[in-house]
């Protein structure tokens, strides 16, 4: 696979997705092929007697299995299908900010409800196929957001936004002692102040320009739905609620719902 546009990064994760399958690469699906990939390739060629070259040609795509076919834009992708255009739509679903589940080339229901907002978000035909329009309109840059935002809690980052492991991450994470004070990152109103499954305690503020921050796994929660604040405005602390190891701030910020890396806003 050669470094360069979205064809590009969509296959290296599909092979990245083929490979985890096999057990040959532990590495993020991140569309990256570095030499981890390459060395898994390797192997791969290796057990099944190929010529051994750490590219992912069509001897090597046909010894994956399913996973290593139809290339993507060979046909029109939707819920039920498996392959490596499906692992490369699961890719490219999450790098636009839609998040679909774990990479693994199955188009299930989380899927198809992923896509399904995807091309209500993009205004295209919201019909749950992955056809040539949405296919094109993937490879368009991820949003990003137009407002610039302060830092919601006096810690360090240390877990960014996108591919973990076989899954995706919508947003970053501030490790920080329970209690820590979580403030607004900018002016807005509280949309939402509750308990909210793996995201535990969570406030969600929305902001200008269709953006809202998402503060989650908190201690205690400050604020009430309805609430308008100002930037800096407390709206609760940090804690370790819902599906989390230890304390931290989950941050996220969405534009229009569609999750994009709060490290391009942060001042």
């Amino acid at each position: 696979q050669q470094p360069g546009g979205t064809a590009s990064l969509s296959d290296a994760a599909a092979l990245q997705v083929a490979l985890r399958a096999r057990g040959l690469y532990a590495g993020a699906v991140d569309g990256i092929a570095g030499p981890a990939t390459s060395a898994a390739v390797r192997t791969l060629q290796r057990r099944a007697g190929l010529v051994v070259d750490g590219v992912a040609g069509p001897a090597t795509r046909r010894a994956l299995g399913w996973r290593g076919r139809p290339p993507l834009g060979a046909r029109a992708v939707s819920a039920g299908m498996r392959g490596w255009d499906v692992a490369a739509v699961q890719f490219l679903l999450a790098r636009a900010g839609f998040p679909s589940g774990p990479f693994d080339g199955r188009a299930g229901p989380r899927f198809a409800a992923a896509l399904v907002r995807f091309q209500t978000w993009a205004a295209l035909a919201v019909d749950g196929v992955a056809g040539p329009a949405t296919i094109a309109r993937l490879g368009r840059p991820p949003p990003r957001s137009p407002l610039a935002l302060r830092a919601p809690v006096a810690a360090v980052a240390t877990d960014g936004f996108g591919s973990r492991g076989g899954a995706f991450h919508t947003g970053i994470d501030f490790p920080a002692a329970t209690g820590t004070p979580v403030t607004a990152a900018a002016a807005g109103c509280v949309t939402f102040a509750g308990v909210d499954d793996g995201y535990g305690r969570l406030v969600i503020v929305g902001h200008a320009l269709g953006v809202t921050t998402w503060y989650a796994h908190l201690s205690r929660i400050d604020v009430r739905p309805g609430a308008c604040v100002v930037g800096g405005a407390r709206l609760g602390a940090v804690g370790a609620t819902g599906v989390a190891t230890g304390p931290h701030l989950h941050f996220e910020v969405r534009v229009r719902g569609a999750a994009t890396d709060p490290r391009f806003a942060l001042r």
